[in-house]
């Protein structure tokens, strides 16, 4: 018999494999497939082996789950799951928080709208790119499951931090503004692709956004704080060549 089973925590092939080889080793296991995309993972055991067993059996950072199949009487159950989403997602919540605030704070004393901007792009940027840094290994594995280039250039999802890294400098220190206002459209417009084709697809990944330090899940928030910086982009474009 075959069960399939939701697992969080897994970012990249190496989780993968750590998942497989723990579940394989346990009595009764016959074969353990993991979808890294999906999230999932499928037992095939000679006999019944209860959920409490597996998740025992694999190391914290993983929580594996009985998948929840939908009908009538699930609104309580997609309501918990809704919840523990914003929970999760409050971290991006908070930074974006604070990096509007430090925007704002900055241009309190002269307000003008274009330098608030650019100080908040060059803000999301310099923190964005930080988080990612914090595990340049584990990062491209978990950006190529949605970002098109990334997966056609693995190579990409390695540079991609230090791209965001440049890019806050230059907004910050007002360098090539419109250069880096283009560079901006590219790389945000190609992940934005990514996202929405994922969040079309209904599948349950983790978001790179902040990298793998934080666990956030792929949500529209994702597809919002995106676009909110496409739109900045093209307004400030449209601005200097007006």
């Amino acid at each position: 018999m075959t069960h399939t089973y939701s697992v969080t925590g897994m970012t990249c092939n190496g989780c993968k494999a750590k998942v497989e080889n723990v579940l394989q080793d346990l009595d009764y296991v016959d074969d353990a497939k993991v979808n890294l995309e999906l999230g999932e993972v499928a037992v095939t055991m000679s006999q019944h082996i209860a959920t409490s067993v597996l998740q025992n059996a694999l190391p914290e950072k993983y929580k594996l789950s009985e998948k929840q199949e939908r009908n009538v009487f699930a609104s309580t159950v997609q309501q918990e799951e809704q919840k523990s989403d914003l929970q999760q997602l409050f971290p991006l919540f908070l930074i974006f928080g604070y990096i509007i605030s430090a925007s704002v704070l900055i241009n309190f004393k002269s307000w003008n709208w274009s330098d608030f901007m650019l100080d908040f792009m060059g803000l999301f940027y310099i923190v964005f790119s930080f988080f990612k840094l914090l595990d340049l290994k584990g990062f491209p594995e978990s950006f190529k499951m949605y970002d098109p280039l990334a997966k056609a250039i693995p190579a990409y999802g390695w540079v991609y931090p230090f791209i965001e890294t440049a890019l806050g400098i230059m907004f910050l220190m007002r360098i090539q503004i419109p250069l880096a206002l283009v560079i901006t459209l590219i790389i945000l417009g190609i992940t934005t692709i990514g996202v929405t084709k994922t969040l079309l697809d209904k599948k349950a990944i983790q978001c790179a956004c902040l990298g793998t330090a934080l666990k956030l899940p792929m949500t529209k928030a994702t597809f919002i704080e995106n676009s909110i910086m496409i739109v900045m982009a093209v307004i400030m474009l449209v601005q200097i060549y007006s």
